[in-house]
């Protein structure tokens, strides 16, 4: 079976030289000419024969390249363009917990920040830390919402061009957050996904109950959505795709044709088929065979 090597680095500091590529090709099995999908940024090394497991494969290429900013993806060239996109939100498609943003309103942004990376890391259950966590904003206007979604978040780079770009591809495409749905349903929309599930928080009277609705959206409620989106597309396993950084997206991940983790905890990105650490979401796209000047909006 042909599978393809891709090498790709971040497009605001290209790293991806032909003495890499090279160097890269040494350590492949059968390697074939090298196909560059942007200058400088992604390029393909299609190879047969592969000797060893797609994981240990790109470990092998990420020791060649001696700790050059360079992500690998590894994996057969069938299938390598998906019809199904499952994301995580915070610190994924956005850069920051929006839960922490909410926290930092009441004083105790760093008590919160603290539990949450404990629960992205696999240290607590993620429901009952999302309760206690939640516990703490009783109170707290809803109204700021509105300001943390105008002044604090940011999307993450390359995310609206790899949603647009695999919808324009015939793509179906679902933001899937252990958040909420506050700020999913306005970070979803502008970002461009089909849908967005999370967790409802309890209001009463414009404030914060400090309850969420239950049953919590954590990691049973991602890998069934990505079941459920599944089967209804009529898809098979290897034409799915997810991406994420936390624990509560490792079941989601292992059951995606091509889980990929995203800037992760390191239990997550060992975990994962794939993991990005040097480059933005653009990645996904090269990794599914996408040149640059296919990508939306180029």
């Amino acid at each position: 079976m042909a599978h393809v090597a891709t090498l790709v680095s971040n497009p605001a500091a290209p790293a991806l030289t032909p003495a890499l590529l090279a160097r890269a090709a040494e350590a492949l099995p059968h390697p074939g000419s090298a196909l560059w999908l942007s200058a400088g940024i992604a390029a393909d090394i299609p190879f047969t024969r592969p000797d060893a497991p797609a994981g240990a494969i790109a470990e092998r290429l990420r020791a060649a390249l001696e700790g050059e900013p360079i992500d690998v993806f590894v994996q057969p060239a069938a299938h390598r363009r998906k019809r199904l996109f499952l994301a995580d939100m915070d610190s994924t498609m956005i850069g920051q917990e929006c839960i922490d943003e909410l926290a930092d309103f009441v004083g105790l942004k760093a008590e919160v920040s603290g539990i949450t990376e404990r629960a992205m890391r696999g240290e607590l259950a993620f429901e009952p830390a999302l309760r206690e966590r939640v516990a703490l904003l009783k109170g707290l206007p809803v109204g700021v919402v509105d300001e943390i979604v105008a002044r604090r978040l940011t999307l993450t780079p390359g995310g609206r061009a790899l949603v647009r770009t695999m919808r324009g591809n015939g793509a179906y495409t679902a933001l899937v957050s252990g958040g909420f749905t506050v700020f999913t349903s306005r970070i979803g929309a502008l970002i461009g996904f089909h849908e967005d599930r999370s967790n409802i928080l309890e209001v009463t009277d414009g404030q914060l109950e400090g309850r969420v609705r239950e049953p919590i959206l954590g990691k049973e409620a991602k890998l069934a959505a990505l079941v459920e989106l599944r089967a209804r597309h009529g898809l098979a396993r290897e034409e799915t795709m997810a991406v994420g950084d936390g624990a509560n997206d490792l079941a989601m991940l292992g059951e995606a044709g091509l889980g990929i983790a995203f800037r992760a905890k390191p239990a997550v990105a060992a975990a994962a088929h794939a993991r990005v650490d040097h480059a933005d979401l653009t990645a996904l796209l090269f990794a599914q065979g996408y040149r640059a000047e296919e990508f939306a909006g180029a």
